[in-house]
């Protein structure tokens, strides 16, 4: 039994970072879990950087793919966040106007996440989010 739970625990480690984790220790500082529009607008002047679930819709609605099978949309906008933890820049933000002019670009994330944290955590950021609006 002993042995299973280990092989268990190992699979799981193995597989990398824990998306949830990582947003919890480097993202939630500034960007808000889940919060609808009504919660934002009421407290807009206390928000550090839009809620991340209007981050999640905003990348999948602005990053546009020929493809239409949903599995290369994924892709494409994981590598997106992926990047952008590194090298935000307001060439690639997708915040309107009035966001950046609230909260800024956000600061680099290069070199305090390894790979598999910014795999995880973009990945959770895609498949959290998936049907839920802001």
């Amino acid at each position: 039994m002993r042995s299973i739970i280990f092989t268990a625990l190992t699979a799981v480690s193995l597989l990398g970072a824990d998306g949830y984790k990582v947003y919890k220790n480097n993202c939630m500082k500034c960007h808000a879990e889940m919060m609808t529009k009504t919660e934002a607008l009421k407290s807009f002047h206390s928000l550090k950087a839009p809620p991340m679930v209007e981050v999640a819709n905003k990348l999948k609605n602005n990053i546009q793919i020929v493809d239409e099978d949903t599995d290369v949309k994924r892709r494409v906008v994981i590598a997106f966040i992926k990047d952008y933890i590194d090298n935000p820049s307001i060439q690639y933000s997708m915040c309107e106007p009035m966001a950046i002019e609230k909260f800024g670009i956000m600061p680099s994330l290069k070199g305090k996440l390894n790979e598999a944290q910014k795999q995880a955590v973009s990945e959770w950021i895609y498949d959290h989010y998936e049907g839920k609006t802001f």
